[in-house]
């Protein structure tokens, strides 16, 4: 097979990485901090994988200046992290701690000196428990409170952060917080996921109203993980085209359609009917669809779906007599498979549903493999073909008039991978959980010279 050629991406294309607030700070109760869901869930024996937690995770608290050294070292342009809402509001609403505010004022302008852009994410899961204490997301309540939250940062570091994310995938805080019942609050009741749809969404669109309100300069949006969901069979019968239908509306359309043409499918509107119905009010859906100047999308592999009878995904209520695809013995450590081209699909049809799209950006990418420490460098070939493969994908779909802007590598470095603990490492660093020595993968290296050319050089076929 010939090699895959040099690849340029676009003149001012942005690069960089991915982290998340609790999956890396720790200091879970210093400076007013309060508990989180997430706090909460990893304290329940057998929730989390060998009883980890993110009580000191990498100890991205107390090592941010050495992170972002480390960040400038590898030539990165850009840092999406997310702020932890009960560090700030400890209450979620109300009085503001100062002191937890203060470490993202600190954090922001550490970046900047280092000459690496700031992308900040409002909410990356870990609601207050206070707010989960009455109801949580399935509370309409929640929403207004989020965007009061949001506002709360928007108003402190605006002046210095220009692109903002006020939720990151909400299908993981809807269905797999409240049907499937893995991530937190570790709650199995699809009626109270078909309310936390609504209310994230309804967060999200009030969430920009406040910030608008303070300054209508920052660029704003939403990130999703988006997923290709698609058969396995050459020919699908209808129980598997009824489930492939399915999937993509809660995995998919539930969440671009109010946000982009101010409607629910009325197909997902239907199912959800069986679990007490989406909770919409008059004038939600224009809330939910204020114009946002940015579309941020996670992907990692697509959804590859078989007729399985008896079968059933927690995650998509009502899907019944259809599975998920062992992916075989080509499959990440996280058990997804290797589907780059799904990549470029996936914003291609985006593209065509959506010609009003705003800019694109890849705010999550990236992949599970546990590549041994050998003599203090870890050579993970894998995780390097792994993305030129996708960052070749990407580029096509650039090719095919998606525009999209950047891409954020998942993640910087090793951290607490949710209900995987530390099992699942997805860093271009290393980190030594007993020491927390941090040691660049050969990715890290690889990655930096794309940054430095901007695009790929020659890859082995």
């Amino acid at each position: 097979m010939a090699a895959a050629a040099e690849l340029a991406f676009p003149d001012g294309f942005l690069w960089g990485v991915a982290t998340s607030a609790y999956q890396i700070e720790g200091a879970v109760d210093e400076d007013g901090r309060g508990p989180s869901i997430w706090d909460t869930l990893s304290r329940v024996p057998g929730a989390i994988r060998s009883g980890h937690t993110g009580d000191v995770a990498v100890d991205h608290y107390h090592r941010y200046q050495a992170d972002v050294a480390l960040m400038a070292r590898l030539g990165l342009q850009a840092c999406r992290f997310s702020v932890a809402w009960p560090r700030v509001l400890p209450q979620g609403s109300g009085a503001v701690n100062d002191a937890g505010l203060d470490f993202y004022r600190r954090l922001v302008d550490e970046l900047l000196a280092a000459d690496i852009e700031p992308m900040l994410t409002l909410y990356h899961w870990d609601l207050p428990q206070v707010l989960q204490d009455v109801g949580g997301w399935p509370e309409r309540d929640t929403a207004q409170r989020f965007a009061e939250y949001a506002a709360v940062v928007f108003d402190a570091l605006h002046d210095r952060v220009p692109r903002w994310i006020t939720l990151n995938e909400p299908w993981c805080s809807s269905l797999l917080g409240y049907a499937e019942g893995s991530h937190a609050p570790g709650i199995r009741d699809p009626r109270q996921a078909t309310r936390a749809i609504h209310h994230l969404l309804l967060a999200h669109g009030l969430a920009v109203q406040a910030m608008r309100a303070i300054d209508p300069s920052r660029d704003v949006g939403i990130t999703l993980n988006l997923q290709p969901i698609r058969s396995a069979a050459a020919d699908p019968g209808a129980v598997l085209q009824d489930g492939i239908r399915r999937m993509d509306g809660l995995r998919n359309r539930v969440w671009t359609e109010p946000v982009f043409r101010a409607r629910y499918p009325d197909d997902v509107a239907r199912d959800l009917e069986l679990f007490g119905g989406l909770p919409v009010r008059n004038g939600d859906l224009e809330v939910i669809a204020q114009p946002t100047d940015l579309l941020g999308v996670n992907y990692y592999a697509d959804e590859i779906l078989a007729h399985r009878p008896g079968a059933s995904i927690a995650h998509t209520p009502g899907l019944v007599d259809v599975g998920s695809v062992d992916p075989g013995p080509g499959a990440t450590d996280m058990g997804w498979p290797l589907t780059p081209h799904g990549l470029r699909d996936l914003l291609v049809t985006l593209h065509a549903t959506y010609p009003d799209l705003p800019p694109v950006f890849i705010t999550e990418n990236g992949v599970a493999y546990d590549d041994p420490l050998d003599d203090g460098a870890v050579h993970d070939t894998r995780r390097m073909r792994y993305l030129d493969t996708h960052l070749r994908a990407l580029r096509a779909a650039i090719d095919e008039a998606v525009d999209v802007r950047g891409y954020l590598h998942w993640s910087l470095m090793d951290n607490f991978e949710w209900s995987h603990g530390y099992h699942m490492r997805f860093g271009l660093v290393h980190v030594d959980l007993e020491t927390q020595q941090r040691t660049p993968r050969d990715s890290a290296w690889w990655y930096r010279d794309v940054i430095a050319r901007n695009g790929l050089g020659a890859a082995a076929g």
